[in-house]
């Protein structure tokens, strides 16, 4: 496996990447915080499964929904996803990552 890497100042400039590089319609994405780290993996070779982008900056978020403005660049965490013109990231803290820790290895 071989990851490629995109640090972010912080957690605010992450989402705001994210949020533009997301498909039209689609206002929710997963993101772990594992190991003082906020990430998300992104295949590049989406066929065979050799390549990843972790996109990540320092930090730590608890599990829940997080609700990205993009034009205030702010976020908050909230109950539910309830408006069409925010985006929205489903924050996981797993126990393991074998992905992320390969990743966090080779920083």
């Amino acid at each position: 496996m071989h990851t490629e890497y995109e640090e972010f100042e912080n957690i605010e400039d992450m989402f705001m990447y994210m949020a533009s590089a997301a498909p039209p319609m689609k206002n929710t994405m997963p993101i772990n915080s594992y190991k003082g780290y906020v990430m998300a993996f992104i295949p590049l070779s989406p066929a065979t499964g050799e390549t990843y982008l972790m996109i990540y900056a320092s930090g730590s978020l608890e599990p829940g929904i997080y609700e990205f403005d993009v034009s205030s660049k702010s976020y908050k965490k909230v109950d539910g996803i309830e408006r069409a013109d925010k985006v929205y990231f489903i924050c996981l803290t797993p126990k393991r990552n074998t992905l992320a820790d390969s990743a966090i290895d080779t920083l």
